[in-house]
C-alpha cells in the first residue's frame, strides 16, 4: 500500500493545498493521501493559530468528496505540543504496518529546514520525501535529491488570511465549506 502523508498548519487549507495534493495522488499513484494538521507547529510556535480542531474542520471541509484524501487527527488529539512528524510516523507504522510505503509531502521552502526536524535520520528511513514547488521558486533551488512535483501554484494561506483581514473575496481560493468556516467563526479578520 502506498501512503501519502501531508503535514502542515493549513492555516487555512486552501485549493493550492488541494491541487498538489492530487498530482501527488496521480504522480505517486497513492491509495490514500492524509492531511495531518499540526496542532503547534515546532517552526511556527510564535504564530497565533485557530484551534487546531477548527483547522482539523477546514480540512474536512475541504477534502470531503474526494475519495483517496482523508483526515488524520493524530496530532490534534495527542497530547503534549509541538507536533513532530517522526511521532505521527511512527504512530501510522504501527497502524498500517512495515509493508507499507509512506511519503510525505513538502513545500520546497521547508527543504532547507529539513535537518532542522526532529530526528530527521530517523525519519528519512521511514519515508520518501516528496517535494512540490510554491510560485516562481524554480530558479532559487538547486536540484534536490528527492521526487520533485512541478506544479507551480502561485496562492497561498498568508493570501488568503490577509485578504479576509482586508474584506477581499476568498472566492475560487478556498473551498466553500472552508469559507464558511472562516465566516462562521469570524478567523482572520483585522
Amino acid at each position: 500500500m502506498k501512503i501519502g502523508f501531508f503535514g502542515g498548519t493549513f492555516n487555512p487549507i486552501h485549493h493550492g493545498h488541494l491541487i498538489v495534493a492530487r498530482d501527488a495522488v496521480e504522480h505517486l499513484g497513492l491509495d490514500r493521501l492524509y492531511f495531518v494538521p499540526a496542532a503547534v507547529s515546532p517552526h511556527k510556535l510564535e504564530t497565533p493559530l485557530p484551534s487546531p480542531e477548527l483547522r482539523a474542520q477546514m480540512v474536512e471541509a475541504a477534502i470531503g468528496d474526494e475519495p483517496r484524501f482523508d483526515l488524520e487527527t493524530y496530532e490534534v488529539e495527542r497530547p503534549g505540543a509541538p507536533s513532530y512528524a517522526v511521532d505521527t510516523i511512527l504512530a501510522m507504522r504501527e497502524r498500517f504496518g512495515a509493508d507499507a510505503r509512506f511519503f510525505y509531502l513538502i513545500g520546497r521552502d521547508n527543504v532547507p529546514l529539513l535537518h532542522t526536524w526532529r530526528r530527521i535520520d530517523e525519519l528519512h528511513r521511514m519515508v520518501e520525501f516528496v517535494v512540490f514547488n510554491r510560485g516562481g521558486e524554480q530558479e532559487a533551488f538547486a536540484p534536490l535529491p528527492y521526487v520533485t512535483l512541478e506544479r507551480r501554484i502561485d496562492l497561498s494561506a498568508t493570501e488568503v488570511r490577509n485578504r479576509v483581514a482586508n474584506r477581499q473575496s476568498i472566492r475560487y481560493l478556498v473551498p466553500e465549506g472552508v469559507r464558511e468556516l472562516i465566516a462562521l467563526h469570524s478567523l482572520y479578520q483585522s
